[in-house]
């Protein structure tokens, strides 16, 4: 994909009555067409020189090489719009590539679209296209955003095919998550569509347009959360099958054949993961879709984050294993260097061994070596002898003192310890909001690369506003835990571990009736928690109660505070 076609936000704009998320755009998600066609399309229905409709202001006369406040410089128009446009500039001041939108300060959605800026900038959150300035000046309003050179529409992604499993449990438990917190803080999207969801290189997805792409077009909802579960319902959907969850093609992908409804992605291609499957229907929950077995619909993105930490954990596939190419021998090795390359597809006789030796110096060299090895086997047979006599003088002691080590190690004997698999796991939330349910799974997946973070907190090392963060694992089956090792991403003074065994896992399961089986303090970014007599027991609670300060860490999308991430918990019996 071309880098502008990742970068710029999206502005194609779209008609008609359908659900927000059934509509087509006429253009991509960040402006640039997909093909010649569609650019010449879009220019047309503006038309240079046509008259725009009622209450829309025209859009200013801007050409590359503009400079907004002696800073920004416009290189590229990647799409004219509804009386405003959008570009690709370049921040001369930081030297970098951004997007930027523009439309006069007169139109009738200039209010609407600063104040939605300012919104979305000042959350922050960076799994989110950050806005880096919204400004009005000179009869102008302009916003100006991140440009992505490295990330890559779901749209593209799609195109040769449905994602794998893992690929789309990643999707959708990070878009739910990024959403969840926006609706916290009261912003919606009410854009959400594969134009909208990009992935970078690192493999993290990210969203563009948040608040901002609906106030250009002056979408509007009562029902903004479930607007945008709905949407994620669908990118899900669409991750699956390959196909959209409606009537209508849209964004590069085929919708459902006509009059039969919505079906749940394992019946329209083969293959598809039952649980993602239900997930999606769960959230598809508008225009008559309903979950596919009894689970009740999610209306909202946190309830949607809540079914995704149920699901159990989709692992990633194994690497494809690629055997090592035969091993070919030159003509160097085989002895032949220097002489002329035999014809392709002539065999080659094979040169006969050197006849053996036969004259004198021959017969003294095969007595001389028989010579040796019969001294040697004389050698050999002496220090043998004398071996056995050293032994035998010896073995008196060597039982006496054999048989008092056999009677004092015998009561040492102690029973190795066993690694125990973990079946699945989910946040336990004693008091207020959840931290990140959609990763638990993450923390036993044999990779310290990933991992469940906490929020950040401004006091500690010890958590004030509520008792303590943790997740709940199940074994699998009651099993006898004598231990439990954990690597954690942030060292410093200090983070506090302990661990409980629950009779549920549910949070409803208050801490006071769970049974404390060790608690350990640590500066470092490991810590073991041993118990002193194994306890068996099936589900196992491990719980911080303290943690220490770190800066901002925009590789685990977390801000400076007193937080901490597991990403790796192993358990031993």
């Amino acid at each position: 994909m071309a880098e502008r076609s990742t970068a710029a936000v999206d502005v194609a704009d779209n008609s008609g009555d359908e659900p927000l998320t059934a509509q087509a755009d006429q253009a991509t998600a960040d402006g640039v067409a997909t093909n010649r066609e569609r650019d010449t399309d879009i220019d047309e229905a503006q038309g240079s020189g046509g008259t725009e409709g009622p209450g829309k202001a025209s859009p200013p006369e801007l050409h590359s090489g503009h400079k907004l406040a002696r800073r920004y410089r416009l290189e590229e128009c990647v799409t004219r719009l509804d009386g405003f446009s959008s570009w690709r500039a370049v921040d001369e001041k930081l030297r970098r590539a951004v997007g930027v939108h523009i439309l006069p300060a007169d139109h009738a959605r200039a209010r609407s679209v600063l104040a939605a800026a300012r919104s979305s900038a000042l959350l922050g959150d960076p799994r989110f296209v950050q806005v880096l300035d919204a400004v009005e000046e000179n009869d102008l309003v302009y916003v100006v955003h991140e440009w992505l050179p490295d990330a890559t529409e779901l749209t593209t992604l799609l195109a040769p095919g449905p994602l794998e499993p893992h690929d789309a449990y990643q999707m959708v438990s990070q878009v739910a998550s990024a959403m969840a917190a926006a609706h916290r803080e009261g912003l919606a999207h009410l854009r959400l569509n594969p134009n909208a969801v990009l992935r970078t290189s690192s493999g993290q997805w990210r969203i563009r347009g948040l608040a901002v792409n609906a106030a250009l077009r002056g979408i509007t909802s009562d029902t903004p959360q479930r607007t945008d579960t709905e949407a994620i319902g669908a990118l899900l959907y669409a991750g699956l099958t390959q196909r959209w969850p409606y009537e209508d093609d849209a964004y590069g992908l085929s919708g459902l054949p006509k009059d039969i409804g919505l079906i749940a992605p394992d019946q329209v291609r083969a293959g598809v993961h039952r649980g993602l499957s239900e997930l999606s229907m769960r959230a598809l929950v508008n225009d008559g879709a309903t979950a596919s077995r009894h689970e009740s619909a999610c209306t909202t993105p946190e309830e949607l984050v809540k079914a995704i930490g149920e699901m159990p954990r989709i692992r990633p596939p194994e690497p494809a294993f690629t055997a090592p190419p035969e091993y070919q021998r030159t003509t160097y090795q085989q002895g032949t260097y220097g002489r002329p390359a035999p014809h392709p597809g002539v065999t080659q006789p094979l040169a006969p061994p050197p006849p053996p030796l036969q004259s004198r110096t021959g017969k003294v060299l095969k007595w001389a070596v028989s010579a040796l090895l019969i001294a040697a086997l004389g050698l050999g047979s002496w220090q043998l002898a004398d071996a056995l006599m050293e032994q035998n003088n010896k073995s008196d002691e060597t039982n006496k003192t054999q048989t008092t080590d056999d009677n004092d190690k015998s009561g040492d004997k102690t029973k190795p310890a066993k690694p125990l698999s973990i079946a699945g796991a989910q946040e336990y939330v004693a008091e207020g909001e959840a931290q990140h349910p959609g990763d638990v799974g993450l923390t036993y997946d044999s990779s310290t690369s990933t991992g469940w973070r906490t929020n950040s907190y401004k006091d500690g090392p010890k958590i004030v506003i509520k008792p303590g963060v943790g997740i709940i694992y199940d074994l699998g089956s009651a099993q006898e835990v004598s231990a439990a090792t954990l690597a954690l991403r942030y060292g410093g003074d200090h983070t506090t571990v302990e661990l409980y065994a629950a009779d549920s896992p549910r949070s409803s399961t208050p801490l006071s009736s769970m049974k404390k089986l060790g608690t350990v303090t640590t500066s470092d970014t490991s810590a073991k928690v041993s118990v002193d007599k194994p306890v068996k027991s099936r589900y196992v609670l491990v719980w911080l109660t303290a943690m220490p300060y770190s800066g901002n860490d925009s590789a685990n999308y977390s801000n400076a505070g007193y937080k901490q991430a597991i990403t790796d918990v192993k358990f031993t019996g």
